[in-house]
């Protein structure tokens, strides 16, 4: 498989669970009436849940992969999207649609942990930051069409054919896996399955100074993300009155953080993954303060609202691939366990709190904001505890950084 063949693969691997979420926004309202749903935010936990479970998931198909391999561990979790994709399409009641959603989420979330694990065993520095987010512009393509791809469906078909469509795509990427992609994990860094084993080192990836205020930082940012993307359809749609311009608009801030991410990608080696994520972080704490203004202010626009998000999940593309780039660094040794963990942190903190976020939708854009801000905040001081106090800083001309020792797989 050539380079350019690998990052589309590991793209669309990592986009089937970004798939599952927005292709969903244009049919929230829809199957919260088929399915007997009264309370308006209720149906944000059809996104909600999914992002949990993929938070929780995480933790589990990183050590697998470390021990049997990523292939068969990333084939095992298409296989649980598709089967669950189906069964979400023939659902009866709201209750019942939760708890697939939940499942499939837990069961596909190798599909966002692996790429990283897989790239990680033959890239690191910033020339992994610089695949990651190359491997970003194609996954963000996906947000970008996926309410509009849900909206066409609903044209011609009941939101039940959003599901087999998914299940259609994870049968597609399926196959180019079984095929086209070969096992990167060296036979040496194979982990054995030992209870004390995993444990070590999931402590050892979770507990690292230098990776610490990255993964959790980066979950911080991810959650005001998440929180947009759950009260997106009610902010946006309804409440600025986008209608049926929703699925447009919120693809062009998916198009804002694609550009973000192919900026970076030609940037980070450059400037390295520390400085341009620090100065990313900063910009976007001063463009939430901005967005508090605005929302605080009688009578905010659509026209006043958009640019100001659009740019601050701009920022988000440059500190997302950047801050998993630099949190992963020391793993060379366990990227699978590492990986997951950091995945499982991030996911978790990110769709927790984007849940309560999008929870406190209040019919103005005030909670979003302040959200934004005070993530953006905790983010930064997470950071430069990491960073003993310093920022901007390049490890060295060439990206390198220290490893941290395979710890001892007999105690």
């Amino acid at each position: 498989m050539g380079p350019r063949e690998f990052v589309v693969l590991m793209a669309m691997s990592m986009a089937l669970q970004a798939l599952a979420i927005d292709a969903m926004l244009p049919a929230l309202a829809g199957i919260a009436q088929d399915l007997g749903v009264s309370d308006p935010n209720r149906r944000q936990l059809i996104v909600g849940i999914f992002l949990i479970g993929s938070g929780l998931g995480a933790l589990i198909p990183g050590s697998l992969a470390d021990r049997y391999g990523r292939r068969p561990v990333l084939l095992a979790g298409l296989a649980v999207y598709i089967a669950l994709s189906l069964g979400c399409a023939l659902v009866t009641d709201f209750s019942s649609l939760l708890v697939l959603r939940a499942a499939q989420a837990v069961g596909s979330a190798g599909l966002s942990v692996l790429p990283s694990a897989i790239i990680r065993d033959s890239h690191g520095g910033d020339a992994m930051a610089r695949q990651m987010s190359t491997i970003t512009v194609i996954f963000m393509l996906v947000p970008m069409v996926a309410p509009s791809i849900g909206l066409a469906v609903l044209l011609v078909a009941s939101w039940r054919w959003i599901f087999a469509l998914l299940a259609l795509m994870g049968a597609i990427v399926a196959l180019w896996v079984w095929f086209r992609l070969e096992e990167t994990l060296d036979p040496a860094n194979r982990q054995p399955i030992r209870p004390m084993t995993i444990a070590t080192n999931m402590v050892t990836a979770a507990s690292d100074r230098a990776s610490f205020g990255y993964v959790i930082g980066g979950g911080l940012i991810l959650s005001a993300l998440f929180g947009y993307v759950n009260c997106a359809q009610q902010l946006v749609g309804e409440h600025f009155g986008a209608g049926a311009y929703f699925p447009l608009i919120f693809g062009a801030t998916a198009l804002c953080m694609a550009f973000a991410s192919f900026f970076n990608s030609r940037i980070v080696e450059r400037f390295g993954a520390r400085r341009v994520s620090h100065a990313a972080v900063l910009i976007s704490i001063t463009l939430s303060a901005l967005q508090v203004w605005n929302a605080s202010s009688p009578g905010e626009t659509l026209l006043e609202f958009m640019p100001v998000i659009a740019l601050n999940i701009c920022m988000v593309g440059f500190i997302g691939a950047n801050f998993s780039s630099i949190a992963l660094q020391p793993f060379a040794h366990m990227a699978g366990a590492a990986s997951s963990v950091q995945a499982f942190l991030r996911m978790l903190i990110g769709s927790g709190i984007g849940m309560v976020i999008g929870l406190a939708y209040d019919g103005t854009a005030r909670p979003l904001a302040l959200a934004f801000l005070g993530c953006g905040l905790s983010a930064l001081v997470l950071v430069l505890w990491s960073e003993h106090g310093h920022l901007f800083r390049r490890i060295n001309p060439r990206g390198t950084m220290r490893e941290v020792p395979l710890p001892d797989t007999h105690c």
